[in-house]
């Protein structure tokens, strides 16, 4: 748990294993926990910046740890405008069932937002099969780049599909944490 909370909740390492994002650089933390940070997604011809504001949950009665989220960028080049999610941490016998729900309002409209949704997925996916490699150290997420999903050899690259998903629908925030209506990045 404490290996997943800490790679997780450091934005330095957050940045390294999540491919949603390039940068994620912290601005402070104010009196009530939450964490105000921009973040940053280079793409080959450009650089979508944004901000955001998350609030974890440590020390929960039941043993799982939580983790919310929320997002919002001006760039017209996005195609996520605004967002927020959540993450849940459940200690299980065989190590931590990660959970996440998010939804989040297009920046391209609802027709692009149909191609967007399954990649945004994808990426979720893959980020978190990323990121288990690496708790376990089997292989650091510089050693897992995109590019590996072609090395088909390779038994221990990330793969999306090891995630059990589904789109987000409109109960996607169903499960959400209470904390996560304390985080606004308006």
């Amino acid at each position: 748990m404490e290996t997943v909370w800490h790679l997780t909740q450091d934005p330095e390492l957050h940045a390294r294993w999540d491919l949603r994002f390039s940068a994620i650089a912290p601005m402070g933390v104010d009196e009530r926990g939450r964490t105000r940070f921009r973040y940053e997604r280079s793409l080959p011809w450009h650089v979508i910046k944004g901000m955001g504001v998350s609030l974890g949950e440590r020390d929960r009665p039941d043993g799982t740890r939580t983790s919310a989220l929320a997002f919002s960028t001006d760039d017209r080049l996005s195609p996520l405008r605004s967002g927020q999610g959540y993450w849940r941490y459940i200690p299980t016998d065989d190590g931590i069932r990660f959970i996440t729900g998010y939804d989040y309002r297009p920046g391209w409209g609802r027709l692009a937002d149909l191609a967007v949704r399954p990649i945004v997925l994808w990426m979720t996916a893959w980020s978190f099969d990323r990121l288990r490699l690496w708790a376990e150290g089997i292989t650091a997420p510089e050693q897992a780049r995109v590019r590996s999903i072609l090395a088909l050899w390779r038994r221990e690259r990330p793969r999306a599909r090891r995630c059990r998903t589904s789109p987000p629908g409109r109960d996607a925030m169903r499960d959400a944490p209470a904390t996560l209506r304390e985080v606004t990045a308006s």
